[in-house]
C-alpha cells in the first residue's frame, strides 16, 4: 500500500537521482572533449613517420590556441591540411624578411657531442697528431709563403678531415640563426660524427663506437624539434667518407661504426667529403683545402694569378701506389709519369713527407695543366680540390670520383672543366700523353677557365668575415639543404610522394633535368658489376633500374626466351 509519507520520499529520491544523472553526464560530456583536443593536439607534433598521411584539422579550428608558434593563418582554415611548418614555410614569401625561408635552428648539444671530443685528443696518444689541426676554427695552423706559392692571407695546414669543426664554427655566425624553432628552415645537429669516429676506430669493440650514435639519437627523439617531421628536417656534418658510418655487421673486426644505418640517422640528411651512390640520406660537400679567405678581393686576386702561372709540366700525379689493391690504377699512372717527359711525379710512397707539404703539392699543381685524380683509399680524394685551387684541369677515371659526388657546387657538363679516362682504358694502356695532346691549346685555356672560375664555390671562407658577391662551399651546401627541405614539405602539403624513387640510383638523380626519368646509363657499368646469362641477358643492369620499365625489361626477356626452350 501506498501513503502521503512514502510518495513524498519517493518523489525525492527521484530528484536526488535525476540531479546526480546530469550532473555525471555534464561531466562525462567534458571529460571526452578535453580527451578529443588532447589527442588531436598530440597529433598535430606529430607526424606519420612515413610522412604520406597529412594532418587533417577540420572542424576543430581552436586545436592550437595553447600553440600560437604553429597557429595557421586565415586562410588555412580553409584548407583542411595544416602542418607545424607552416609558420616557417610562409616566411618564404615575405618579401620584407631578408632571411625568410632560410632561418635555421642550431641544437645546443651537450658538449660531450662536440667539444669535449675535441678535446681527447690531447689525452689519446693515437690521436694526439689531430690537436694542432683543430685551432683556428678548424682551419689549422697558418701557412708561411716563404716559397711565394701562396698568397699572403688565408692559407692554413688544413686537414681533410675537419669540415665539420670548420662548418660548425661557420654556422655560428650565420646571419639567419633563429632561436624560434617554428621558424626554422631547417634544424642542424652539431654532433662530431667524424671525430667520434676517429677516436675510437682502432682498438675498441663496436658498442663503444656506436655508443655517442646511439645516444645522439636517443637525445634528438625526445626534442620537439624533431618529432614535427621525424627529422627530416635535420642534417648533420660529417668530415669522413660515407663508408666510415656503415658497417654492416656488429663484429668488432668490421670497419666503423653502423651511424648510417639506424632508422632515426636516415631521417636525416647528411653531409659528407664523399656520399655514397647508393643511398639517398647523404650529400657530399666539398673536402677543404688550404685557402679560406676573408675578402672577395683576396678570392680575385687569387684566380687572376692562377690564371697568368706559367704550366711547363702536360700532367702531373701526386699520390702513392696501391699494391694491396688489385682494383687500382695508380701503379699504371706512376709509370706513365716517369715515362714521358711532360708528366711530372710527386711520388709519396719513396718520401711521404713531400705530399704532406702544401708548398710542394701546391707548386707542382700550379705547373701543370692536367692533374691526375685516380680513386685513392675511397672514390674521393682531397687532392681533387688542391689541383682545382691551383688552376689544373683535373683528370678522372671514374665517375663516382667527382662527378656523380659533388652536384650541389659543380656543372653537370663535366667536360668543361675536367677530362675523363676510363680505368679500363689505362689498364689497356692507353697514352695519357697522346690522349692530352689530343686537346686544342685554345681549348684547353677554355678549360682551366672553367676551372679557376670554380674555386670560389669549392672553399670555404673565414668566418671572421663573411664574402660579399660569391658564395663559397658552405654557402651552397647550406642552401641546398634548405632547399631540400623547403620542397618536401611542399611536397607534403600538395599531397605528393616519391613513390617511384629507387634508392640504389641515387647517383643518377642529381645529375638529371627535372621530371627527366632514370633509366639505363652510360655509367652503369662503373657502379654495377654486370653478369650475363649464356650471354645473352645483361640482367644486372637493371638489377637497380631507375624506372619500371628499366627493372622490367630484364625478367619479360627471360620469361620469352624461357618459354622458347623445350625442357
Amino acid at each position: 500500500m501506498c501513503n502521503n509519507r512514502f510518495v513524498f520520499r519517493k518523489s525525492n529520491i527521484c530528484v536526488i537521482v535525476l540531479v546526480s544523472a546530469f550532473l555525471w553526464l555534464c561531466l562525462l560530456h567534458f571529460n571526452i572533449g578535453v580527451f578529443e583536443g588532447k589527442i588531436l593536439w598530440n597529433n598535430s607534433q606529430q607526424i606519420n613517420s612515413n610522412l604520406n598521411e597529412p594532418i587533417v584539422t577540420e572542424n576543430v579550428p581552436a586545436i592550437n590556441r595553447e600553440k600560437e608558434d604553429f597557429e595557421p593563418a586565415a586562410s588555412q582554415y580553409e584548407n583542411p591540411k595544416f602542418f607545424p611548418f607552416m609558420k616557417a614555410m610562409r616566411t618564404v614569401d615575405n618579401n620584407s624578411d631578408p632571411c625568410g625561408g632560410r632561418y635555421v635552428y642550431v641544437y645546443d648539444l651537450p658538449s660531450r657531442f662536440n667539444e669535449d671530443i675535441v678535446k681527447e685528443c690531447e689525452r689519446n696518444q693515437k690521436w694526439l697528431a689531430m690537436c694542432k689541426f683543430t685551432m683556428n676554427g678548424g682551419f689549422g695552423p697558418p701557412l708561411k709563403n716563404t716559397e711565394g706559392v701562396f698568397s699572403d692571407h688565408g692559407w692554413y695546414a688544413t686537414d681533410q678531415f675537419n669540415v665539420e669543426v670548420i662548418f660548425y664554427n661557420r654556422i655560428k655566425r650565420y646571419e639567419c640563426l633563429t632561436n624560434d624553432s617554428s621558424m626554422a628552415a631547417a634544424f642542424y645537429v652539431p654532433f662530431y660524427l667524424g671525430f667520434d669516429f676517429a677516436r675510437y676506430i682502432t682498438g675498441f669493440n663496436t658498442s663503444i663506437r656506436d655508443a655517442s650514435s646511439f645516444e645522439l639519437v636517443e637525445w634528438l627523439q625526445n626534442r620537439d624539434e624533431w618529432k614535427i617531421m621525424n627529422g627530416k628536417d635535420h642534417f648533420l656534418v660529417a668530415s669522413r667518407p660515407t663508408w666510415d658510418f656503415r658497417r654492416k655487421t656488429d663484429e668488432d673486426n668490421d670497419w666503423g661504426n653502423k651511424f648510417l644505418f639506424l632508422p632515426a640517422a636516415r631521417n636525416m640528411s647528411i653531409l659528407l667529403i664523399e656520399s655514397s651512390p647508393y643511398h639517398s640520406n647523404d650529400f657530399a660537400i666539398p673536402y677543404p683545402t688550404y685557402f679560406h679567405p676573408s675578402k672577395d678581393s683576396e678570392v680575385f686576386d687569387w684566380q687572376d694569378r692562377m690564371r697568368k702561372t706559367e704550366r711547363k709540366w702536360l700532367f702531373s700525379f701526386a699520390g702513392a701506389p696501391r699494391p694491396g689493391d688489385p682494383n687500382s690504377i695508380r701503379s699504371l699512372l706512376i709509370d706513365q709519369c716517369n715515362n714521358s717527359r711532360v708528366g711530372k711525379l710527386l711520388e709519396c710512397g719513396s718520401d711521404e713527407s713531400k705530399c704532406h707539404s702544401p708548398s710542394n703539392v701546391m707548386k707542382m699543381f700550379q705547373s701543370s695543366d692536367f692533374c691526375l685524380q685516380p680513386e685513392g683509399d675511397s672514390s674521393t680524394r682531397r687532392s681533387a680540390f688542391d689541383s682545382i685551387l691551383a688552376g689544373c684541369i683535373p683528370v678522372f677515371f671514374h665517375p663516382g670520383s667527382f662527378y656523380t659526388q659533388y652536384t650541389w657546387h659543380i656543372p653537370k657538363n663535366y667536360t668543361k672543366y675536367s677530362f675523363f679516362i676510363s680505368n679500363d682504358d689505362i689498364r689497356k694502356n692507353v697514352s695519357i700523353e697522346h690522349r692530352l695532346n689530343q686537346i686544342d691549346p685554345k681549348t684547353i685555356k677554355l678549360m682551366r677557365e672553367e676551372v679557376i672560375n670554380l674555386i670560389p664555390r669549392l672553399i670555404y671562407a673565414d668566418p671572421g668575415s663573411k664574402l660579399e658577391t660569391v658564395e663559397d662551399a658552405f654557402d651552397l651546401s647550406l642552401n641546398a639543404i634548405i632547399r631540400k627541405v623547403t620542397k618536401l614539405r611542399q611536397d607534403m602539403i600538395d599531397g605528393r610522394m616519391d613513390d617511384d624513387l629507387v634508392e640504389e640510383c641515387s647517383w643518377k638523380y642529381a645529375l638529371l633535368e627535372q621530371g627527366v626519368d632514370a633509366g639505363v646509363c652510360d655509367w652503369d657499368s662503373f657502379f654495377y658489376t654486370p653478369k650475363s646469362n649464356n650471354g645473352r641477358f645483361d640482367a644486372a643492369r637493371y638489377l637497380w633500374g631507375c624506372n619500371v620499365s628499366a627493372r622490367d625489361t630484364a625478367s619479360l626477356d627471360l620469361v620469352d626466351w624461357l618459354q622458347e626452350r623445350d625442357e
